[in-house]
């Protein structure tokens, strides 16, 4: 259970895989304007990694490990990434077409993101367990979740600051705060480290 608890808080808070890792950074920067549409896009996301790897690792352990295949690990996980992310895109536009407009051309992106194609990897390249796995990915779901959620809020404030200089305003003011907030989590560290190590 401890091991559980470990991994669960090692890919939230400091192995984030957008504020430490840096993979998924195009959704962050492009879907975090407002704070439905980051809680649409983490929650979807956090959706599609558990889908894939409840997909991908039985294929990886039984498939192409058993094949000797291997090799084909990264073209068979995008595939089987591409096609729940339409299933998941479909399943929006029939029964949440809102967050659907809101996601825009976000949404299809998923398949290329590679936050999800980095935890499929990584589920399998640190040996965990089917279990693990699930945890591990749920985890990732929810650091990406709150990475967005997060940024969204500070961009809403950035938005409505009337004293951020006409040169920093837009993309230089954003990455400047993206780059804060990732400094932030690497505190975290520590912390997990204090508790867990």
């Amino acid at each position: 259970m401890t091991e559980l608890l470990i991994i669960m808080m090692t890919v939230i808070l400091t192995n984030n895989f957008v504020l430490s890792q840096f993979l998924g950074i195009c959704p962050f920067l492009g879907v975090s304007k407002k704070l439905d549409s980051a809680v649409g896009m983490g929650a979807a996301v956090t959706f599609v990694m558990v889908l894939a790897t409840l997909a991908t690792w039985p294929i990886q352990k039984f498939i192409l490990d058993a094949l000797n295949i291997g090799y084909l690990q990264t073209v068979v996980f995008i595939l089987v990434i591409a096609s729940l992310v339409q299933l998941v895109e479909m399943t929006l536009k029939k029964y949440m077409p809102p967050l659907y407009k809101s996601l825009g051309v976000f949404l299809p992106l998923i398949t290329t993101n590679c936050a999800v194609l980095g935890v499929t990897i990584m589920n399998i390249t640190e040996g965990y367990n089917y279990f693990e796995a699930i945890v591990c990915s749920i985890g990732a779901g929810i650091g990406f979740l709150l990475a967005m959620v997060l940024f969204a809020g500070l961009r809403e404030k950035l938005e409505n600051c009337k004293g951020i200089p006409q040169c920093w305003q837009g993309i230089p003011i954003t990455l400047v705060a993206a780059a804060i907030l990732s400094m932030a989590f690497m505190a975290f560290s520590g912390v997990v480290d204090g508790i867990f190590g």
